[in-house]
């Protein structure tokens, strides 16, 4: 479940120079809800750890819980991935995962969702002319994917509601090169690098999985 919010990735094809959006610490909550599964609660923190970024995801419902962390720097134009660790558990059976800097060939999931909503709308990814776009999923094999913004927020954003309140909106879609049947629509804020306001995976047209905000608490400055 938290891998399906960790669909976006970085190393698009086109890229201005000017520095984008500085980071600010933040948590978050969602509301997830998944077809044939009971909803459940996704809290996600963004810290800064100094010389690096903190980005942390994790749920737990009554049968299964799972988290993702990773660690990576910045400067005012590109992400690199430092650290990532993954885990899950369904039923009292599950797994873990870490990825070193080495083993990320070019952003981790986690680092690439923080990194795509920090440029998104700087780049010219529209939907006849969309970006390529890579990560490495929790076992470091590498993914592709491509993704526009939607038109109507290529120069202004939009303006949504959520259970957490009125929030400024850039909105990204992301389709699978392997499965183009299938895309997630994400809307992010566009100046609180890797804050989801709401997101949405489709499966031959129909809503798999629906994710909102429900609550925001930015750490040391005010909401947006």
């Amino acid at each position: 479940m938290l891998s399906l919010c960790g669909l976006a990735a970085a190393n698009t094809h086109q890229q201005d120079e000017q520095a984008l959006q500085a980071p600010h610490p933040f948590q978050a909550q969602y509301r997830l809800e998944i077809r044939g599964w009971p909803g459940a609660t996704i809290t996600h923190t963004l810290s800064n750890e100094g010389l690096h970024w903190l980005s942390n995801m994790n749920f737990a419902v009554a049968i299964a819980r799972g988290e993702e962390r990773s660690r990576f720097s910045i400067d005012d134009t590109t992400t690199r991935s430092l650290l990532y660790n993954s885990s899950y558990s369904l039923l009292g059976v599950g797994d873990s995962y870490q990825l070193n800097e080495r083993d990320i060939t070019s952003l981790d999931r986690q680092a690439a969702l923080f990194d795509l909503s920090r440029r998104a709308g700087h780049e010219s990814c529209t939907i006849s002319t969309p970006c390529d776009i890579e990560f490495v999923d929790h076992r470091g094999r590498d993914e592709h994917f491509r993704y526009y913004v939607d038109q109507q927020n290529a120069n202004e954003p939009n303006t949504i509601t959520v259970p957490a309140g009125e929030f400024k909106a850039m909105r990204v879609t992301l389709i699978d090169k392997e499965k183009p049947d299938r895309h997630l629509q994400i809307n992010f804020h566009p100046d609180w690098p890797g804050l989801i306001l709401s997101a949405e995976y489709q499966k031959e047209g129909r809503r798999q999985t629906y994710l909102t905000m429900t609550q925001f608490n930015p750490a040391g400055g005010n909401a947006p």
